[in-house]
């Protein structure tokens, strides 16, 4: 990517800012360890909110920061901290926010990071309340089995930006395969730091899928992500096949109004909308395989959840990926196979699943891709795409499964 995301636009799709933040505190990521943490704890970093500024508040050590802030340092190194990412997989870009921070933030850093196999880690002391202290004897000794001096530079020693007193981003693009689970970063030689992200996908062990449990083969946790979109007005379809549920509209998927919409709404015998638009979403699969439950929510999206939507599928090699990347999605209609026919949305009641069953052959078939279309335009708060990867789909037997969809459609509670 050759232009760093912008605040207030609407970046592409490709962008790695609108994938999951694997560090954050919402998806169990953990600081593990900190040289110093006298101002404000690293802690802070992994905040799954935006920093903020209180002007007038103090605790007993200083000036209270939103951020990891350490002391002025008068002894020789420099300061660094130990995470766990909460999702560990593969890493597309940093996100190294000073917001706020604009006379003391940290002039250098560099990022590490390392595959690890958490039942071979170290006991690492809990940290419990850091702010006015430094790390302990003890602490030095049990992070330094994790040997992260040697662990892999993803970001080399590189200046920061303050940018403005609310909107510090330095954003560094990362270009590596690897799956990764711990992430060392480093400031040269004190300072602060209001957040860190770090953006990626999730990278699922396969080889473990119990063959008898239908897994979420969308899931951006396993590997999932969005590829292409119509529009993102209020919010990324990569949301919708995050972690967890929704915790509001701004964790959804939203598009704005349709400005092609009849002045005078009618509708057809069976209750759809007779509009011409619709917007949509694709999603390459964390692994390939064969769909046999599809759930929709749409919590709080209360007033301006779509009309009806429909799921389709279909099999693109990478390079046939990138080829329709470059036309904008435009694929024969041959190619989509129907998971889901038109559904109505607005007549389905809220907080409860509705299931359907499914009388579509084509779920047998294996799928690498699939595209949410919604009519004609709202919100959509998850999208579960459940069923089995390929290499075990694929010794199944032939003969017709027993499958339903689960569309569930939610409200506010």
């Amino acid at each position: 990517m050759a232009d760093a995301p912008k605040e207030g636009r609407l970046t592409r799709f490709l962008d790695f800012t609108q994938l999951m933040d694997m560090a954050s505190e919402s998806v169990g990521g953990k600081i593990l360890f900190a040289t110093d943490d006298f101002f404000a704890p690293a802690e802070n970093l992994i905040k799954s909110d935006s920093p903020c500024f209180k002007g007038h508040e103090y605790t007993e050590f200083g000036k209270w920061m939103d951020g990891w802030e350490t002391r002025r340092k008068r002894i020789p190194g420099h300061d660094w901290c130990v995470l766990r990412l909460g999702i560990q997989g593969v890493i597309r870009g940093f996100d190294v926010d000073v917001s706020y921070f604009t006379g003391d933030y940290a002039p250098r850093v560099s990022i590490q990071a390392a595959n690890l196999e958490e039942d071979k880690l170290p006991e690492i002391p809990e940290r419990g309340i850091r702010t006015g202290a430094a790390a302990t004897p003890e602490e030095f000794e049990a992070i330094a089995e994790l040997k992260s001096d040697d662990w892999s530079y993803l970001v080399p020693m590189t200046a920061l930006k303050p940018g403005n007193p609310a909107s510090g981003h330095n954003y560094f693009l990362v270009n590596s395969q690897q799956r990764w689970t711990h992430i060392r970063l480093n400031i040269f030689p004190d300072g602060g730091i209001a957040r860190l992200r770090v953006f990626g996908t999730g990278q699922k062990d396969w080889t473990a899928t119990d063959p008898k449990e239908p897994a979420d083969l969308v899931a951006i946790a396993f590997g999932g992500v969005c590829v292409g979109f119509s529009n993102a007005k209020f919010g990324h379809p990569n949301n919708i096949i995050g972690v967890g549920g929704a915790k509001s509209m701004a964790d959804g998927w939203e598009t704005a109004r349709r400005l092609d919409r009849p002045p005078i709404l009618e509708s057809d015998e069976n209750g759809i909308l007779l509009v011409r638009g619709c917007e949509w979403a694709v999603f390459r699969l964390a692994h390939p395989g064969v769909i046999t439950r599809i759930e929709i929510d749409t919590k709080y999206f209360e007033g301006n959840a779509p009309d009806s939507c429909k799921v389709d599928g279909c099999i693109l090699t990478t390079q046939e990926e990138e080829d329709v990347i470059k036309q904008k999605w435009i694929l024969p209609a041959h190619k989509w196979k129907p998971l889901l026919p038109v559904t109505k949305v607005c007549v389905l009641s809220p907080n409860q699943s509705h299931l359907f069953d499914s009388l579509t052959l084509e779920l047998q078939d294996v799928i690498t891709h699939a595209r949410l279309t919604i009519v004609p335009d709202g919100g959509v708060s998850r999208l579960r795409l459940r069923g089995f990867p390929s290499s075990i789909c694929l010794l199944r037997p032939r003969e017709k499964p027993m499958m339903k969809f689960s569309v569930g459609f939610k409200a506010n509670p």
